[in-house]
C-alpha cells in the first residue's frame, strides 16, 4: 500500500511517497497529477519512505514520470532506498548490489531500458501464473 502527500509550492510540485510501490499503487499514482496547473514547472518525487518496490510499482513510477514529462514538467526522483535500487538493478540486468541505480534513473535511456525489461518480466510472470501476456 502506498500513501502520497502532494504539495504545490509556486511552480513546483512535491510528491512524498510512503509505503510499498506495487501493483496497488497504480490508481494512487495516476491521480497524483490530476490538479497540476499550467504554471507548474517542476515535479520532485521523494521516495525516502518507500522501503519496497516491485516490477509493477516500478512500471507505475515510470508511467507517472512519463505523464509528468508529457505535461512539460522537469522530474527529479530522490530518496532511493536500498531495496528499490536493487529491484531496478535486477530488472535492468546489472549485477551486484544496487549499482547506484538511483542516479541512473535520471537518464531517459535507462528509464526506457527499465520499462522494456519490466514489461518483459511482468509478461513472463503472467505466463508462468497461467495468464496470457498483457498486450
Amino acid at each position: 500500500m502506498i500513501d502520497l502527500d502532494v504539495q504545490h509550492c509556486g511552480s513546483s510540485i512535491l510528491i512524498s511517497a510512503a509505503g510499498e510501490l506495487d501493483e496497488g499503487a497504480g490508481a494512487v499514482l495516476r491521480h497524483a497529477l490530476d490538479h497540476v496547473t499550467s504554471d507548474a514547472r517542476d515535479l520532485l518525487v521523494d521516495l525516502h519512505a518507500v522501503a519496497a518496490i516491485d516490477v509493477d510499482g516500478l512500471l507505475h513510477l515510470l508511467s507517472l514520470h512519463g505523464r509528468a514529462e508529457g505535461m512539460c514538467l522537469r522530474v527529479l526522483v530522490t530518496g532511493w532506498q536500498p531495496q528499490p535500487q536493487q529491484c531496478m538493478a535486477t530488472v535492468a540486468g546489472i549485477p551486484g548490489p544496487r549499482a547506484d541505480t538511483g542516479e541512473r534513473y535520471a537518464l531517459a535511456g535507462f528509464r526506457r531500458l527499465l520499462e522494456q525489461r519490466a514489461l518483459g518480466a511482468r509478461e513472463r510472470s503472467d505466463f508462468i501464473e497461467g495468464w496470457l501476456p498483457r498486450v
